[in-house]
């Protein structure tokens, strides 16, 4: 049953003009309380008429992602269904750039501003936008180092929280339980360490990593594979980021584990390494950042750090969506990764090939994302008020639209991750089964 009163059914037609839908998959909480939409569908509440403000002046994600990071939208219910339910309908459901209005729909989106008292003018982006376009040529070592300072640098505390002990930013290997299911609700959070643990031990296997070996850590993170390469296998690690608050806790991390002699955490662009060759490479959840113009000189630079013989494992995020061009004004690169690109899995392996590695192993990981993001939801959601308190709100809210949003794309098949396994010709031949690494 579909309910219209008060605000809630002029604000239910805006929605529907902005989704491209006839009816709203949600319930729609106006600020006078009035409500509308399917009853028992998930709640989307209108905290103020500056939402709809946010929405006429960017019609489509930017304009939501806007209200919501703003605090003048809220999905104060379950989040990944009340972000399904967006994501699903109409235009949002497609990939690719947002479709833009038409001036019908934007005609009628104004009309009903003015019944509902909120025109004004266009409000300034929320905080926690990124600027990083006003920086110089897109994967200038300088923009890069913009990019990733928005990500990253937001504070080592509220990372924590969120990641727990591990410290690790990527996709978990988790493991089915002895019925066959998978982890689900508090479990999953309790796992997520040694699910984490389990990764990293994975990534050390298929590099075939042995004691004495000189391994380089693309996008080192807080330095979780450097500790567990160098404590568990016996090898030394250079570890290259360009977050100067991830560098400063991966080498705290290392002093305090006793490996400072063994780990090398540098500040520093992967164009400048200059010091191979490796033994092995590991680049975990780095590569999305390089672009898609940029990936043939990447695989290039780590064909040239490694030795023969040597391994590089890539583990990234891939768009299994089709081609399509990326959208500058979607969520994603305004608020969480600016400058970001992901790439087919085919694209990828193309420019390994392409720069002269041979493909020894490819996984798909995809499932396992899903899991890890909603164990990182659980996670910030348990200690809400202490996210707010170590960032902002803003922030918070970003995280949370973003890690939610970004599990059910998982889910749905719309992203993948993949972890290739290549070798630079030479040296010792690769193994023939991949019982090594199982």
């Amino acid at each position: 049953m579909t309910t219209r009163t008060g605000n809630a059914a002029r604000l239910a037609k805006a929605l529907a003009i902005v989704l491209g839908t006839e009816e709203i998959p949600l319930r729609l909480r106006a600020w006078d309380g009035s409500e509308a939409g399917p009853e028992g569908a998930p709640v989307l509440e209108f905290r103020s008429r500056r939402a709809l403000r946010w929405m006429l002046w960017s019609p489509g994600q930017l304009g939501l992602s806007r209200a919501y990071v703003s605090g003048d939208i809220d999905a104060p219910g379950d989040v990944f269904a009340a972000f399904n339910a967006l994501s699903s309908a109409g235009k949002f459901a497609e990939p690719g750039p947002f479709r833009p209005l038409t001036v019908g729909e934007l005609w009628t989106l104004l009309r009903i501003a003015v019944r509902l008292g909120a025109l004004g003018p266009n409000p300034a982006p929320p905080p926690e936008e990124a600027r990083v376009e006003r920086k110089g040529r897109l994967h200038s070592r300088r923009r890069d180092s913009a990019a990733i300072s928005h990500h990253y640098d937001v504070g080592n505390d509220f990372y924590a929280l969120v990641l727990g002990p591990s410290m690790v930013y990527s996709c978990a290997v988790w493991p089915e339980e002895e019925d066959g299911r998978i982890p689900a609700g508090d479990r999953l959070a309790e796992g997520l360490d040694a699910a984490q643990e389990a990764k990293l031990d994975l990534v050390c296997r298929k590099l075939g990593l042995k004691p004495g070996m000189r391994v380089l850590d693309v996008g080192c993170g807080w330095g979780s594979f450097a500790l567990h390469a160098a404590e568990k296998y016996g090898v030394t690690v250079v570890g290259v980021t360009l977050s100067q608050e991830q560098a400063i806790l991966a080498r705290k991390r290392a002093a305090d584990s006793g490996l400072t002699e063994r780990i090398d955490i540098r500040v520093q662009d992967y164009r400048d390494v200059r010091d191979g060759p490796f033994d092995a490479i590991s680049s975990i959840g780095m590569s999305e950042h390089v672009g898609r113009a940029e990936m043939p000189r990447y695989a290039a630079t780590l064909f040239s750090l490694l030795r023969p013989g040597g391994r590089l494992l890539n583990h990234a995020i891939s768009w299994n969506a089709g081609p399509t061009d990326p959208d500058p004004h979607s969520f994603i690169p305004r608020y969480v990764f600016p400058d970001g690109e992901m790439i087919s899995l085919g694209e990828m392996s193309t420019a390994l090939e392409s720069a002269g590695f041979e493909i020894l192993d490819v996984e798909a990981l995809r499932r396992h994302y899903a899991l890890t993001l909603r164990a990182w939801v659980s996670r910030l959601e348990e200690q809400w008020d202490q996210a707010v308190k170590l960032t902002s709100r803003g922030r918070a809210l970003v995280w949370r639209v973003y890690m939610a949003s970004s599990a059910l794309g998982f889910e749905n098949g719309l992203t993948g991750v993949n972890q290739v396994l290549v070798q630079r010709p030479g040296g010792d031949p690769p193994p023939l089964r991949r019982t090594q690494w199982l």
